[in-house]
């Protein structure tokens, strides 16, 4: 099926946006709202926020409550600390190939874009339906139930924090996001660079204080580094699994790339900048932990950063559950941020409602994309099974990064003529694709019943493709009730297709 032209609707009835003779909106119908400028999305997205974006999306509350995933399978701290380095090195193999993607497609959409591109429609819009079925609800609904574990733990500690009242918090956590988005990408960008650097103090509070116990010779942790100790060989691909896991979130930028300024420039550089600001701390910190910590106790531990805190720095280790509250909060609003983009971009090609592509007519948000899952995530919180889903789901993100990547290869053959104004060498991409794959497989391997269920739910996306997408005869209540219930929501967000 060919692309879908977005057509600017006609809203006549209600009174916004109506375009004159010229072609420009009339402010007169917009309840004498004053539009002076084009609506679209503007490229307010510069160097700074395109680090913060990334950087500030990666981290998340991972490195401060359980890095000893990595431990429990290499069983050694010194293999533990190369593979949190090659996990570092290969992932920014595969941001370097994002940055290539994202220089010579100058589209927003991430994965789903660069599929349509490499590999059509019908490849495309399996990403999305899986985005939109299972991946984004519950990965927004996990980072969002962390935030309120964390912001209310000082309050209830040593004890448990009540269900109810977490996932409460949890969604007002959500909502907030949501809003925000909403109304202001500039204020959505400035809260990002300050959680960013909130991320990146709680690190460094770890990490000066861990490096100045081993500056004084407390190395003793760091004796026989290499000793196996129970783990047997076949764990380090799982090590490798939980690394790349714990990197992920470099490819965000890409989402975003028509609102980037300068994108030739921004996305390689802001993309290289975050992943050595990333590998480097993530490795300066377990070098911390390690430093205060015995492998026996980071594995004993469910919250590594609160028992290095409370070993080394006694009742300031209250701040860390706030200082990991912050970090998911982080991760949240990057992470909506940037997917909102991704529905934007799919409903441009007619694979969502066309209600996705508008702007808000004065803050210049897509406002209906970034509100698109906010019911199904909050009814996903309180009565889903997120981490089972998530687990289905968890082998999807590798497959489809590998398709993309693999899609880009693929791009160099078939179109040599593109203007390309940032390449990377052949055997990057080639690499990187091998190791999607080779993850993909682990986890067939590792736990085939989940694996094949998420499997199984992907393949849905066929023909949910040839009903929705390539069925256009359907009945005409049907198309009257989408058109009667678009126009409406178009006239209550206040929203019309781009310039």
């Amino acid at each position: 099926m060919g692309r879908k032209p977005v057509v600017n609707p006609s809203i006549s009835n209600g009174g916004y946006a109506k375009r004159d003779s010229s072609g420009q909106f009339d402010s007169s119908d917009c309840n004498n709202t004053t539009v002076s400028d084009k609506v679209e999305l503007k490229k307010k997205v510069t160097l700074l926020r395109g680090i913060s974006l990334i950087t500030g999306t990666i981290i998340g509350a991972g490195i401060f409550i359980s890095p000893k995933g990595i431990l429990m399978n290499t069983g050694s701290v010194g293999m533990s600390l190369i593979i949190w380095t090659a996990c570092g090195v290969l992932s920014l193999f595969g941001a370097l190939s994002y940055a290539e993607l994202g220089t010579c497609i100058k589209k927003s959409g991430g994965h789903y874009t660069y599929i349509l591109e490499a590999f059509g429609p019908l490849a495309a819009f399996v990403r999305l339906w899986v985005e939109v079925l299972a991946i984004r609800p519950a990965a927004t609904a996990v980072i969002s139930l962390a935030f309120g574990q964390y912001i209310l733990q000082p309050l209830f500690m040593p004890c448990e924090v009540p269900e109810l009242l977490m996932k409460i918090v949890t969604s007002i956590g959500i909502t907030s996001v949501m809003y925000l988005n909403s109304m202001s990408v500039s204020w959505s960008a400035r809260i990002q660079i300050f959680l960013t650097f909130c991320k990146l103090l709680a690190m460094l509070i770890i990490i000066v204080p861990g490096l100045f116990q081993l500056f004084k010779g407390e190395t003793q942790n760091f004796h026989n580094a290499f000793g196996v100790n129970e783990s047997p060989v076949m764990g380090l691909p799982l090590a490798f699994y939980s690394g790349m896991y714990a990197y992920a979130g470099w490819f965000y930028l890409n989402f975003v790339t028509e609102e980037v300024e300068n994108p030739e420039k921004t996305v390689p550089l802001a993309i290289c900048l975050s992943m050595v600001i990333v590998t480097v701390s993530y490795v300066l910190i377990n070098v911390a932990y390690y430093a205060v910590l015995t492998a026996e106790e980071m594995l004993a531990s469910d919250a590594v950063a609160m028992s290095f805190a409370a070993k080394l720095m006694g009742k300031f280790s209250i701040a860390v559950p706030i200082f990991v509250s912050l970090s998911c909060y982080g991760s949240m609003n990057g992470g909506i941020f940037a997917v909102s983009r991704m529905f934007y971009a799919a409903s441009r090609e007619g694979h969502l409602p066309e209600l996705l592509s508008m702007v808000h007519i004065r803050k210049h948000t897509p406002l209906p994309a970034v509100i698109f899952l906010y019911p199904l995530t909050i009814l996903m919180l309180f009565v889903g099974d997120i981490y089972s889903l998530l687990n289905f789901m968890s082998f999807v993100r590798w497959l489809f990064i590998g398709i993309v990547i693999m899609g880009l290869i693929y791009l160099r053959y078939k179109q040599p003529q593109m203007h390309r104004p940032f390449k990377v060498p052949l055997f990057i991409p080639a690499l990187f694709c091998f190791s999607c794959f080779l993850m993909v497989g682990l986890s067939l391997y590792s736990d085939p019943i989940n694996t094949g269920i998420g499997f199984g739910i992907t393949l849905t996306g066929i023909p949910a493709y040839y009903i929705f997408i390539v069925w256009n005869k359907k009945p005409k209540i049907i198309q009257k009730f989408t058109d009667s219930t678009s126009r409406t929501l178009q006239i209550i967000l206040e929203v019309v297709s781009p310039e």
